[in-house]
């Protein structure tokens, strides 16, 4: 059951929105960031933890200085001030996912403070989200839920947990309140966390896949009437793993506070769950405050110290910024400047430099990604790198076409085999019969009973007008499934005919 929406126009007619965000980024170091469990990613549940990630009697934290390291990183790429001295905190709830029954994380003392993002929109208005605090924690554990339609806590029959995630490092980047977006609210959100995503997997300290959970959003939203400087009540939609999911969840649920607001009822400050497949939220639980978590130093770590001599060593090794990197890389590729910005709004600038890397040209990179996997991924309503094509994929499929092994049309169909799981490109080839009919002679019989129902084309091809050898080339591709090389088959024609091309 869905609840009441206005439309989105309706909505901003007469309210403002404010947003905020709190996006938690994964690290990749080898080990978690309290223990010496490996930090590994898909392999057997309950396999990388030890006695501290379960918190058993007697055991005791030992901070991952890498996670230090990789955390301040993260707080200059964000242009924050980085503490001098900060320290970890006890976050206290009771879930089955967090064993220990309590969360170390920081609260008044954060890493990193005070910094901002300029985000380019898709026009190349240019947007500046203040950053309120970055900060190290540990994550939880991941909760299945067996039974039920929805896969949610809600209608479940039980409950399997896995804690290796349990432990691994997670920096939570918190935004101040986002004011003056209006209509554009939701491609903010798409737009913001994708710099933080493209932020972080350049300085190589996550894999920052989303769609395994090492970029994750909660995105809060409130509405206000339209010159009232009050916030509204907010909701917080927990755990959204994709752009396009962050940029719906903030749509919906624009429609939806207005919708409340409309009815005269008061909107209910709680988190809640986002849903894919009806792009739409359900509530989840009331939305708890700092002292409901009754936070308190932890007594087992000491206070982590970052001198100013280490803090600026780091900041030497940071990597090109992405704003730079963007500019290079249009350059190198020679995209115009709607090229590479219909390239960064599709989300495909990663994937288009590793196929460059794997070996194709920036023009047949782009023609691929942009011409057939970013439709793909919109009509399967994923990003384009959720589809999982490898840029090895792409080029040996282009290879294909450049050897003449197949054509662009056979080419769509091996994509869609390789997007189906079928095997690779050479496999699917072989499996569906695609190869290039090259051969002369099947050719020739095509042709000529293509030439023989169409001999008033024949004539006109004889009267020097080429063009009209489009029929014929049409005729064949059809006789022969498409799997004709149309360039063969035009030479093949002219010589039957006896005009020269």
């Amino acid at each position: 059951m869905t609840d009441a929406t206005l439309s989105f126009e309706e909505a901003m007619e007469k309210y403002d929105p404010v947003l905020g965000f709190e996006v938690h980024v994964e690290l990749n170091t080898k080990t978690k960031m309290f223990s010496s469990a490996p930090n590994v990613f898909g392999d057997e549940p309950n396999t990388n933890v030890n006695e501290v990630d379960l918190g058993m009697p007697g055991v005791l934290p030992v901070v991952n200085r890498t996670a230090i390291e990789s955390s301040i990183k993260i707080g200059l790429a964000l242009n924050c001030k980085i503490a001098e001295t900060c320290r970890f905190a006890r976050k206290n709830y009771f879930y089955p996912d967090t064993p220990k029954n309590f969360q170390t994380s920081q609260y008044d003392e954060p890493i990193a403070y005070d910094g901002y993002l300029d985000i380019e929109l898709s026009d190349g208005t240019v947007f500046r989200v203040e950053i309120e605090r970055a900060h190290m924690e540990e994550d939880a554990g991941k909760l299945t839920h067996m039974g039920g339609a929805a896969g949610r806590i809600q209608g479940a029959d039980y409950s399997l947990v896995d804690y290796n995630r349990s432990g691994v490092p997670l920096v939570e980047i918190v935004t101040k309140p986002i004011e003056g977006a209006g209509s554009r609210a939701p491609e903010l959100a798409k737009a913001y966390v994708a710099a933080v995503r493209e932020i972080v997997k350049n300085l190589g300290v996550s894999d920052a896949k989303m769609e395994r959970g090492n970029v994750r959003c909660d995105a809060n939203v409130s509405l206000r009437p339209h010159g009232r400087e009050r916030f509204g009540i907010r909701s917080e939609t927990k755990n959204v793993n994709s752009l396009r999911a962050v940029e719906h969840a903030v749509h919906y649920e624009i429609r939806r506070h207005a919708a409340v607001l409309e009815s005269g009822e008061p909107v209910i400050q709680e988190t809640r769950h986002w849903h894919e497949d009806t792009r739409s939220t359900t509530s989840g639980r009331p939305k708890s405050d700092a002292d409901d978590y009754r936070y308190f130093p932890e007594p087992d770590l000491v206070p982590i110290v970052a001198s100013r001599e280490w803090v600026e060593e780091l900041r030497a090794t940071l990597p090109e910024p992405p704003a730079a990197r963007r500019k290079r890389l249009q350059a190198d590729w020679g995209y115009s400047d709607l090229e590479f910005r219909d390239v960064v709004n599709a989300g495909v600038m990663d994937e288009i430099e590793e196929t460059i890397a794997a070996g194709a040209t920036a023009t047949v990179a782009r023609k691929w990604w942009m011409g057939e996997i970013v439709g793909r991924a919109k009509n399967a309503d994923v990003d384009p790198g959720q589809l999982g094509v490898a840029p090895a994929t792409i080029v040996e499929l282009n290879k294909m076409v450049e050897d003449g092994k197949i054509n662009n049309k056979m080419a769509s169909e091996v994509l869609d085999g390789v997007l189906a799981g079928e095997g690779t490109p050479a496999e699917i080839v072989e499996k569906r019969g695609l190869a290039v009919v090259s051969d002369d002679g099947p050719l020739l019989e095509a042709i000529d009973a293509v030439l023989a129902a169409q001999p008033g084309v024949a004539d006109k091809i004889r009267a020097g007008k080429l063009q009209a050898i489009g029929a014929i080339v049409g005729g064949v591709m059809k006789a022969t499934r498409g799997q004709a090389d149309a360039g063969r088959v035009k030479e093949l024609i002219l010589e039957r005919l006896g005009v020269e091309g």
